[in-house]
């Protein structure tokens, strides 16, 4: 998808940068692929804020999406339409099964993948299998390859690289290991039995979007966010002060409104188990309580 700039004829239009829709579906979603999904607010069951700057913004309706794809071994799938999803960042591909069910199913859209395009979910693969939008499991991919949509445990759908633009790359299948490295840089450890899907996740322009104006983001749901600096200091750590500033007598460390700090604070839990699976961290670095 291409950006597309809008002239400057009002001030909202000046900084307005939106993805063009060329090739997406206008028809309504399938109906049978959606369901409802009602409003929270950011509330929890008591009616607390637990989320905070969420409320308002447009219906929508939730596109099921088949992360799974393993109860349809072997049965080709035809592309139909590529659709908006206004529940996530990436957008969605209806396909028809080519069976004798002629089912309909919504997957994630990945890059290159067109209408009229066939893909298939199998347990064997040759070389020319891995193609676009096909899943397989880990072991039968070749190194090197882009994926997205990757399980993290066996059969309970895809979990990583599911977000508009991603791919994660495959390094190598070793000892009944597959490694995987992340766009954050971190390598990490699956089961080769792991369903994972060829290619990278499409609308990569989605991160170069610009909303332009402040009733666009109300619109996706998002309210307004005050800065700590510009509260109270009963309301905010970082409020206070003769105009602006830091407070403390120096720089003060940025930190969210129950004081834990917001930038470079290691906020994951060294007893995670999931932390034995990580080779390498982000910033390179083994885990901590790996051994």
């Amino acid at each position: 998808m291409a950006l597309k700039p809008f002239r400057p004829l009002t001030p909202a239009q000046r900084f307005t940068l939106l993805n063009s829709p060329k090739g997406l579906s206008k028809k309504r979603p399938e109906r049978a692929l959606t369901e409802p999904k009602p409003k929270t607010g950011g509330r929890n069951v008591y009616g607390r804020v637990t989320s905070r700057r969420r409320g308002g913004g447009h219906k929508q309706l939730y596109r099921i999406i088949d992360f799974k794809r393993a109860d349809k071994l072997d049965v080709p799938a035809k592309v139909i339409a590529l659709e908006y999803d206004p529940n996530r960042t990436a957008h969605i591909a209806l396909v028809q099964y080519q069976d004798a069910s002629a089912e309909k199913r919504y997957i994630i859209a990945p890059k290159g993948l067109e209408v009229g395009s066939t893909i298939v979910t199998s347990n064997k693969a040759t070389t020319n299998d891995f193609l676009v939008g096909n899943n397989f499991p880990l072991s039968l991919i070749p190194p090197s390859t882009a994926l997205h949509c990757v399980e993290l445990v066996p059969g309970r759908g895809a979990k990583l690289g599911r977000t508009a633009g991603t791919s994660i790359v495959l390094v190598a299948v070793e000892n009944g290991v597959a490694q995987l490295k992340m766009p954050s840089g971190e390598i990490r450890l699956l089961s080769p039995n792991c369903r994972a899907t060829i290619g990278a996740v499409g609308n990569g322009d989605h991160a170069n979007e610009s909303l332009g104006k402040a009733g666009r983001n109300r619109w996706l749901g998002r309210r307004p966010r005050v800065r700590g600096m510009a509260m109270n200091p009963v309301d905010h750590p970082n409020g206070g002060g003769q105009g602006k500033s830091k407070g403390g007598g120096g720089r003060q460390q940025l930190v969210s409104p129950w004081g834990q700090l917001a930038k470079g604070f290691p906020t994951r839990r060294r007893s995670k188990t999931s932390s034995s699976q990580i080779l390498v961290r982000h910033n390179g670095r083994p885990p901590r309580n790996r051994k």
